[in-house]
This record gives structure tokens, C-alpha cells and sequence, in this order.
């Protein structure tokens, strides 16, 4: 007996525009790095102290009944204020987001005028700096920041940042632009003065 059954042909790949790629992997960046955001939260929320009702028993906050103690972890989410493992894993996803989103649509060309290093991440004031507009970013690109968000992420953050981490006398001054002589050299900190005797 013949098998007069229908089969339907396996369907088309789905291609993606390649217009439609940069948002694809602007937004992958994104969600990672808050995914990375969410897992430090969680590690540090995870290593404090649970209180039973966050108060002692004459009804003072637990943070003055401790009298001056402060507990373990860092007092904030600014990047030098970390360290060790949370540290890494915080310039991991800020990585993500220099690489992924930043440079693709900020980097512009490097000159001697405009400096740009590839080894930013060895240069302690760009790392603060760009991880500090990287958290104004997270902020002012949420719905919650409103439609104005990203123009005042813009004018007020991105702006100054690029003013200072590319100047000429910035953080990257000492690292050479050419391409035919590539030099990397962290600036020398001035030493602290010592207390006269």
C-alpha cells in the first residue's frame, strides 16, 4: 500500500539582519554584565551577618549599637573599593561592557592628542574611571532613568570621562600610539610626603 502522508520541508534557518547583530550583541553584553552585577550582590549579600530584626533591644540600629564596628565586604559597589576574587569579577564584566559596547561606539581614533591604551586595565585611574561611568551607564540607560536617561548619561557622564582618560596628559600619556611601536608604561605616582619628624 502506498503512504499517501503529507510531510511538511524542514523549515528555514531564521537569519538575523546584520543591522539588527550590533543590538544583538550590545544587549548580550548588557545582561551579562548585570548578570555579573546580580552574582556580586549575591556573593556579598551572602557573606554579611543575618539580623534577627536589624535592631538591638533598646530599639537602636544595629550599626550604632555596634559602636563604631563595621562588618566584613566592601562599603560600596565603586570597583577600588573591592577586592580579591570581587574585584575580578567586577573588572571581568566591566571588561565586557569596554569591549563590547564602549569602544565599538565611543573608541574613535587613538592619536597622540587622543591616547587610547589596550592594556587600560593595567592603568588604575582609567579602570576607576571607566567603571565609574560604566555604573552611571547601568543607571541612566533603565527605564526607570526616564527618556531624558541617556542624554544626561551623555552630557554628564561620558563626556568628562573622555575629557580626562583621553588627554593628552592623561592616564595613557605614556603609552605610544603607533602601531609599528606599540609601548605600554604605567605613569609613576607621585610618592607620598613623609610626615617631618
Amino acid at each position: 500500500m502506498a503512504d499517501n502522508s503529507f510531510t511538511f520541508p524542514d523549515p528555514e534557518p531564521y537569519r538575523v539582519p546584520d543591522a539588527d547583530l550590533d543590538d544583538l550583541a550590545s544587549t548580550l553584553a548588557k545582561t551579562m554584565a548585570e548578570v555579573r552585577q546580580h552574582g556580586v550582590i549575591l556573593d556579598r549579600l551572602g557573606s554579611e551577618p543575618e539580623s534577627a530584626a536589624g535592631q538591638s533591644a533598646d530599639g537602636a540600629p544595629e550599626a550604632e549599637a555596634a559602636d563604631g564596628k563595621k562588618t566584613d565586604g566592601p562599603a560600596s559597589v565603586f570597583i577600588l573599593a573591592l577586592g580579591g576574587e570581587a574585584y575580578a569579577v567586577e573588572l571581568a564584566a566591566l571588561s565586557d561592557w569596554v569591549h563590547h559596547l564602549f569602544l565599538p561606539v565611543y573608541g574613535r581614533e587613538i592619536s597622540t592628542s587622543r591616547p587610547w591604551c589596550a592594556h587600560w586595565h593595567e592603568h588604575p585611574e582609567a579602570v576607576a574611571r571607566l567603571h565609574a561611568l560604566w555604573l552611571a551607564w547601568q543607571q541612566f540607560t533603565d527605564t526607570e532613568a526616564g527618556l531624558s536617561g541617556p542624554s544626561t548619561w551623555h552630557r554628564d557622564h561620558l563626556d568628562q570621562t573622555l575629557a580626562h582618560l583621553r588627554a593628552p596628559d592623561g592616564p595613557f600619556a605614556a603609552c605610544t600610539t603607533s602601531t609599528t611601536r606599540p609601548n605600554h608604561r604605567v605613569l609613576a605616582t607621585p610618592a607620598p610626603e613623609q610626615a617631618a619628624a
